[in-house]
């Protein structure tokens, strides 16, 4: 009866390693996922705020007279 605990204890151990690293690499995963989608959120601040600065230079140059695609053509650099 003894021989048969001991044999119980020595696979429950080998278990209890393997889903202990389970737990870590899961809780791992989470953390980097959670860091990756605040990067996307805070890249997403410039994105609005460049798109901002772009629609009021093509407000500008429309109200000079010139055609929408003259306009964002000219934005973009083009002369």
């Amino acid at each position: 009866m003894t021989e048969e605990n001991n044999n119980e204890k020595k696979h429950c151990g080998s278990k209890k390693g393997a889903m202990l690293a389970y737990g870590v690499i899961q809780l791992g995963t989470s953390v980097i996922s959670a860091l990756s989608l605040a990067a996307i959120a805070l890249s997403f601040c410039s994105v609005k705020q460049e798109a901002k600065i772009f629609t009021n230079c093509v407000e500008e140059v429309r109200e000079s007279g010139k055609s929408a695609s003259a306009a964002v053509r000219f934005c973009n650099g083009g002369k």
